[in-house]
């Protein structure tokens, strides 16, 4: 090998043989554990996510609480239909039909009425 080769080879050795730090340990900090602080702004971003966060679930228990209502008002009315055909097919009566049975589907109806303040079934 060359002085050259045998100089870049040595000094490689060197730097890969250098440790990742010098000192495992970090010095102690200079400043006071008073002054580490997040601030105004770091408390008014935490205050906002938790004001945020208990609106948001409020919200969704008053979704989920009508949208559990309003199936269980749906089976009602499919068994009081289903009760006042059997009691009518007993008496050998035709069921009379209905008289929003051009709107077809509940659903449907429902999403009619909306959801605004005026409403009395709002919950």
């Amino acid at each position: 090998m060359t002085a050259a080769g045998d100089l870049v080879l040595s000094t490689a050795v060197r730097l890969l043989a250098q440790p990742a730090t010098p000192d495992a340990t970090l010095p102690p900090s200079t400043v006071p554990d008073v002054d580490v602080t997040p601030g105004v702004w770091g408390f008014v971003a935490i205050a906002f996510v938790a004001i945020a966060t208990v609106l948001i679930i409020v919200d969704m228990s008053r979704r989920v609480r009508r949208t559990r209502y309003r199936g269980e008002v749906r089976e009602q009315i499919e068994a009081e239909r289903a009760e006042a055909g059997a009691a009518a097919a007993r008496l050998g009566d035709e069921p009379r039909p209905r008289a929003d049975d051009d709107l077809g589907d509940d659903d449907r109806r429902d999403d009619d009425l909306g959801d605004g303040p005026d409403r009395p079934d709002r919950l």
